[in-house]
């Protein structure tokens, strides 16, 4: 039906359907698509790159330095799909730094699985305190004007919706920030955590008190910003039982997959990881 519910003929279906995709072939033309993981050509993301955010969601939080309290338990579960290693890491770099944003959708259905995933758990801590509250790790005032937007708000929206279908009420909030500090990329585990100290803030701390928050992050290394994040939002009064991320770095020593650059111009190959 058309918007003002008129039945529309099947072969004027048809008519928009061609025109749709003659359009994208014409984008195509001037703007050549390939698949930000991997390069193959008119596909920006292509089957075999987009399996690896086809898995299970797991936890991912047992290799990150940052969040182990050395006693056998980490500081929370952090639960994500994938591994970011070959294409995936491309892929991420290219969204987050290289202006794809043409992988929001397949990034955010992986990240709707992952708030289904932690709904469990969430739902038992948030009882009555209201809607468990999605709340994207923070990024510098810098690196928002770098990318024109913040990507990672696009997988906390999609988590926040993984737990309403799992049944946990849930809503986004933006109550951190972040001043600025060196680049975390490249950086070890202490040298992030000395970076990120004191630089991220909670803004209306009132409003946590007795909250339930899910922290939303794309990429796990070594727990350093989630470290932050929790402190600040506990100090504040908050519960924070779980994360989720896209995608965690492999523990040192694991067989990884073959890191193969994309050979198409514009993918970015910088290592985008600020977690």
């Amino acid at each position: 039906m058309d918007p003002a519910g008129a039945v529309v003929p099947s072969w004027r279906r048809r008519v928009r359907t061609l025109v749709v995709a003659a359009g994208r072939d014409v984008a195509g033309l001037v703007v050549p698509v390939a698949c930000a993981g991997c390069g193959r050509v008119d596909e920006p993301w292509c089957a075999p790159c987009a399996a690896a955010l086809a898995g299970p969601v797991v936890r991912r939080d047992h290799g990150a330095g940052r969040l182990d309290l050395l006693d056998g338990r980490t500081l929370l579960p952090v639960l994500g799909p994938g591994t970011y290693a070959g294409p995936l890491r491309h892929g991420v770099a290219a969204w987050k730094d290289g202006g794809r944003t043409d992988l929001d959708r397949p990034f955010a259905a992986a990240a709707h699985r992952t708030g289904r995933a932690l709904a469990p758990g969430t739902g038992h801590v948030a009882g009555r305190a209201g809607p468990v509250l999605v709340v994207a790790v923070p990024s510098t005032a810098q690196a928002r004007r770098r990318r024109g937007r913040d990507p990672v708000d696009v997988l906390a929206a999609a988590v926040a919706e993984g737990l309403c279908s799992g049944g946990v009420p849930a809503v986004r909030a933006r109550p951190l920030g972040r001043s600025g500090g060196p680049d975390l990329a490249g950086l070890g585990a202490r040298a992030r955590g000395d970076a990120l100290r004191g630089r991220v803030r909670v803004r209306a701390a009132a409003r946590l008190r007795g909250r339930v928050v899910v922290l939303v992050d794309d990429v796990l290394t070594t727990g350093a910003t989630l470290a932050a994040c929790h402190g600040a939002l506990v100090a504040a009064g908050a519960r924070v039982p779980a994360a989720g991320v896209l995608a965690a770095t492999p523990p040192a020593g694991a067989a990884g997959v073959a890191d193969v650059a994309p050979s198409v111009r514009g993918v970015s190959r910088r290592d985008a990881a600020e977690g």
